[in-house]
């Protein structure tokens, strides 16, 4: 289960670079990985406690961590 999470944990952030290096979001890259991971992990604990999952751990993780940049961003920014 900690290589499970650890391995979330970064591919998350690889996530959370490339977005921003890309041009997909424009938060700076220390937010864009940490909006990656807390979205990552959040969804690696609700996969542990519920069983919700979309397949393997790696897939779940570019998952959640593309929906948290999706939604937190455009959730806080001015209108």
């Amino acid at each position: 289960m900690y290589f499970a999470l650890i391995g979330t944990m970064i591919i998350a952030g690889i996530v959370g670079y490339v977005s921003e290096r890309s041009g997909f979001t424009r938060n700076g890259v220390i937010p864009s990985m940490v909006i990656c991971i807390g979205g990552a992990v959040l969804f690696f604990f609700v996969r542990v406690m519920f069983g919700i999952s979309f397949g393997s751990h790696g897939l779940n993780a570019i998952v959640s961590s593309i929906g948290a940049l999706v939604i937190v961003p455009t959730h806080y920014r001015k209108r």
